[in-house]
């Protein structure tokens, strides 16, 4: 269908080391040296000419290469898949462009290759500072390899990011705590903050069906939750995303564009792809249709995806809706009075009470189509 252009762009690279018990991604846990992650690189290669002829990559703005652990496929496959990007759209430094890596894989080596070569956001997958909360969920890296990692990305990178997870089983509020701190320290320009999900048919899934992991604490996540936006603001980080903070100009870009309705392309193994114009949006994984929304539903997603952030949604934005959603005023209201939403500058902003009751923030707008 003809559809706006394309502005952000993710390319999934879906090998890792070993699988986490928690992960429930399309990944692969093979060998580096397997020539699988070289036909899948080269078909990720001639995907991005074969695009770039078509002009589907003209107007990208950010680029994002996860996985996976895109650093677990090695500087010389990345090279080559930079490369080709470099020569397949317009990669300049106002161009966000972000690569995972996790720890155990990022070398300075790398740091310096990726960096040369176009990349200007590393986003590090830490998760916890603590040895024993790693071990329990299965990460291939300690602590000190987490610092040193970090600290190997700051010889290039100013915008370094790193995920943490909270709500984890055996995790102490202080082991938390010291963790946010320990990120602080290293000088960090983002973190994001993720509670543990029991996804179905991971290992993690089968210890909680068997007794032998306890289930997450919802009060717990909260708690751990509280602790990060109370550290982090006071270090100077803005929260500007239900499970993200950024230091001032480095919120990232490729997320934001997630929750604001901007079309994006996908490349790669069950990477999805969202094509939209005025009337009709959809949503394509692996050549399958997995969403097709009329206007109304496009209303009422964005405004779902908007309340994620801290910034709510305009005025404009609910004027806009509102020829399209004959509720909407009355759910706006009943979320107000429940104290999901609040009023402010001109916005509908979520309150703390609406992040944590998120569901029920998120449903009542979806519903609204």
């Amino acid at each position: 269908m003809p559809h706006d252009p394309y502005k952000a762009l993710y390319l999934h690279l879906p090998f890792c080391v070993k699988r986490c018990a928690y992960c429930d991604f399309t990944t692969s846990a093979i060998a580096a040296d397997d020539p699988r992650i070289d036909e899948y690189v080269e078909d990720i290669c001639l995907k991005l000419r074969r695009k770039s002829k078509e002009g589907e990559l003209a107007s990208i703005e950010t680029v994002y290469l996860g996985g996976g652990t895109p650093s677990y496929i090695g500087t010389s496959r990345l090279s080559m898949l930079l490369y080709a990007l470099s020569t397949s759209m317009r990669l300049e430094p106002d161009v966000e462009c972000t690569m995972e890596a996790n720890p155990e894989s990022l070398t300075p080596n790398m740091v310096r290759d990726i960096w040369a070569l176009g990349v200007n956001r590393l986003s590090i997958g830490v998760q916890s500072f603590d040895d024993d909360v790693l071990r329990t969920l299965g990460r291939a890296h300690d602590s000190l390899g987490a610092c040193r990692a970090i600290e190997a990305a700051h010889e290039r990178f100013e915008n370094v990011s790193v995920d943490l997870m909270c709500g984890i089983p055996g995790q102490s509020a202080e082991s938390f705590e010291r963790g946010v701190h320990r990120a602080v320290e290293l000088g960090v320009s983002h973190v994001s903050v993720y509670p543990l999900t029991i996804e179905p048919h991971t290992p993690f899934d089968r210890m909680v069906l068997s007794g032998e992991l306890p289930e997450p604490d919802d009060d717990v996540e909260a708690e751990q939750m509280q602790i990060a936006e109370t550290i982090l603001q006071a270090a100077g980080f803005e929260r500007y995303e239900v499970a993200s903070y950024a230091r001032s100009g480095f919120a990232c870009k490729h997320n934001i564009s997630y929750w604001t309705g901007v079309p994006y392309l996908g490349i790669g193994r069950s990477a999805a792809t969202m094509t939209q114009n005025a009337e009709r949006r959809m949503r394509v994984t692996d050549g399958q249709v997995t969403d097709d929304l009329n206007a109304a539903q496009m209303a009422a997603e964005d405004l779902m995806l908007g309340m994620r952030m801290t910034r709510g949604v305009s005025e404009a934005q609910l004027a806009f809706a509102r020829a399209l959603l004959p509720r909407l005023d009355e759910t706006v209201e009943k979320l107000i009075s429940e104290g999901l939403a609040e009023r402010e500058g001109g916005r509908l902003r979520p309150t703390e009470r609406g992040w944590l009751l998120g569901n029920d923030l998120y449903g009542e707008l979806f519903d609204l189509a």
